[in-house]
């Protein structure tokens, strides 16, 4: 049985195409076979982060409107034999999107794929409420600043009201936080909210910390997703979010400021 996973935030820029990227290679490097879809009708970035922008053909609309077979619109990534990404639209609007397609289209990934990472827009709009509603499990990124954390509180009550699974009074979706651009220095400072009052506001079950980083940009600019960058910190919070997704006691780092050893004290490094 395939498991749904949406990546949702209430404000724009916060990393949830970043995150879309990251999580599905990291599963896909776990050998569970995945497929990553670009919700954001109109835009289209997910093709960008994974590199394989030169290589769409067909997008997700072409397979709802039955343009083009999910195998046509599929792109298997040239990293990972596991992993597969299908493109938004950059030519329709949102409104291509319908409950029946989606369902449609989901329902067949589903008899193919261990995981679906659905990366969907920001706010609250068709592409966003499509992307959650049938999720089985919700990652919501959200950056340490009041705004971007009251908005990720107002996504919560969408996810838990207007799903499939709210419909069906099944089990609800079950919600995980993941705090992107996150710096303990800043946080003393009072730059920015602290790991605790985030989770004070949002009670969910913490799944990683992505600290403040130049990887994430360099690996975006590069159309690589950050994880494969092991040596930097971006790379292996993500990589650590993945392991304790999957049921792996994993520590968590990035939370705390790094400690100078004596040099460091002595000299100001």
């Amino acid at each position: 049985m395939s498991r749904i996973i949406v990546v949702t935030s209430g404000k724009g820029g916060v990393g949830k195409t970043t995150t879309s990227a990251a999580v599905s290679m990291g599963l896909a490097l776990k050998g569970h076979r995945t497929a990553v879809i670009d919700f954001d009708v109109g835009l289209r970035n997910l093709d960008l982060i994974m590199g394989c922008e030169r290589r769409v053909v067909y997008d997700f609309v072409n397979v709802i409107n039955g343009e083009a077979s999910l195998n046509q619109a599929l792109i298997k990534d040239k990293r990972c034999d596991k992993l597969f990404v299908l493109p938004a639209s950059q030519t329709r609007d949102k409104d291509a999107l319908s409950i029946e397609g989606v369902g449609k289209v989901l329902n067949e990934l589903s008899k193919e794929f261990d995981y679906i990472v659905c990366d969907s827009p920001a706010g609250i709009e068709r592409g966003a409420t499509l992307a959650m509603y049938f999720a089985d499990d919700a990652i919501v990124v959200t950056n340490p600043e009041v705004s971007s954390v009251r908005d990720s509180d107002r996504m919560l009550g969408i996810l838990a009201s207007k799903s499939r699974r709210a419909e069906q009074g099944d089990e609800p979706i079950k919600e995980y936080l993941l705090l992107t651009r996150y710096s303990p220095q800043r946080v003393k400072l009072g730059e920015m909210l602290s790991l605790e009052d985030v989770q004070e506001i949002l009670s969910l079950h913490l799944l990683g910390v992505i600290p403040e980083s130049k990887a994430v940009l360099n690996a975006s600019n590069a159309g690589t997703p950050v994880i494969l960058d092991e040596k930097s910190d971006a790379g292996q919070a993500y990589s650590d979010v993945v392991r304790r997704y999957l049921g792996e006691g994993v520590p968590h780092r990035f939370i705390d400021e790094e400690k100078k050893g004596l040099f460091g004290r002595l000299f100001g490094g």
